[in-house]
């Protein structure tokens, strides 16, 4: 078996949560966990919000945020830590990035990608 080294100083902690509605969650105690777990990187699915419905106060975090034109539905986050050096929204089909489903973001050694994915019926 080959040893594997790991530089610690450039691991980063990362978590994805969909949160079936960003409103709701906060009510329910989403900014004591953002805050008590200290993630580099936390991407949330599912914020079903509009763009101006609500305002989060995440010192130390950029935040990219793609919403979906309709009202309530789907809708995705990224709160980092560092910048990145590009964010994309979107797959560049037109009938899917209007449901604001998709955040790329490209850093320096790996590219980070959030999305929704549709639910099967």
């Amino acid at each position: 078996m080959k040893r594997v080294m790991i530089d610690m100083a450039s691991t980063k902690k990362m978590i994805s949560w969909n949160v079936n509605g960003l409103r709701a969650a906060v009510t329910k105690g989403f900014l004591d966990f953002f805050r008590d777990i200290d993630a580099d990187i936390f991407c949330i699915q599912e914020s079903k919000l509009s763009e101006g419905q609500i305002e989060l106060d995440l010192p130390g975090y950029y935040d990219y945020w793609n919403y979906a034109q309709k009202k309530g539905y789907s809708g995705v986050a990224v709160f980092t830590k560092d910048k990145p050096l590009n964010v994309t929204y979107g797959i560049g089909i037109e009938e899917h990035d209007n449901e604001g489903r998709v955040i790329t973001a490209e850093y320096e050694d790996f590219y980070l990608i959030t999305c929704k994915e549709h639910s099967s019926k």
